[in-house]
C-alpha cells in the first residue's frame, strides 16, 4: 500500500506572472510547503531537528514536468509520496492537481531527492532513527 499525503494550496497574486499564470519555479515552493506539512503531520519538527539533533534536510535534486498552467485563485492540491527511503535520503514523487467542475487536472509532477546533512559541516549524515521510523511508518515507501 502506498500512502499519499495531500495539502491544499491556493494560488495567490504573488505566485503568478503578469499574465496571471503560476510562475514555473513556484511549483518548487508548493512542493516544499507540502513536504514540510507532511513532516509536521508525522510529528517531525524541522526546527527541533536543527536545534537538538543538529541535522536538516536539503534538496539534492529536483526534476519537474509541466502539463497545464495553474492560474490566479486556483485551488490546488499538492501530493507527497515517498518513492525510496534511504539511511540519509528520501526520494519523493509529488504532483500538483487542480479540481475543475468536470475533472481533476494534473498540472505538474516532480521527483525530488532530499538529503539529511549535519548543520555545521553540511555533510551527509544518517537520518535520526526516530525520524526514520516515523517517515517509514507514515509513508509506506515503495522501496527501501
Amino acid at each position: 500500500m502506498v500512502l499519499e499525503f495531500r495539502w491544499p494550496q491556493r494560488v495567490y497574486y504573488e505566485d503568478t506572472d503578469t499574465g496571471g499564470v503560476v510562475y514555473y519555479a513556484n511549483y518548487l515552493k508548493f512542493f516544499e510547503r507540502a513536504r514540510s506539512e507532511w513532516l509536521r503531520s508525522a510529528g517531525i519538527a524541522q526546527q527541533v531537528l536543527t536545534e537538538q539533533e543538529h541535522v536538516m534536510f536539503v534538496v539534492k535534486n529536483a526534476t519537474i514536468d509541466y502539463h497545464l498552467p495553474a492560474k490566479l485563485d486556483d485551488q490546488l492540491e499538492i501530493s507527497v509520496r515517498v518513492e525510496k527511503l534511504g539511511k540519509a535520503s528520501v526520494n519523493f514523487y509529488q504532483e500538483a492537481w487542480r479540481q475543475n467542475k468536470d475533472a481533476r487536472e494534473l498540472l505538474c509532477h516532480g521527483r525530488i531527492r532530499v538529503g539529511c546533512v549535519h548543520t555545521v559541516s553540511l555533510r551527509p549524515t544518517p537520518i535520526p532513527t526516530a525520524v526514520l521510523e516515523k517517515i517509514d511508518h507514515l509513508s509506506a515507501p515503495l522501496t527501501h
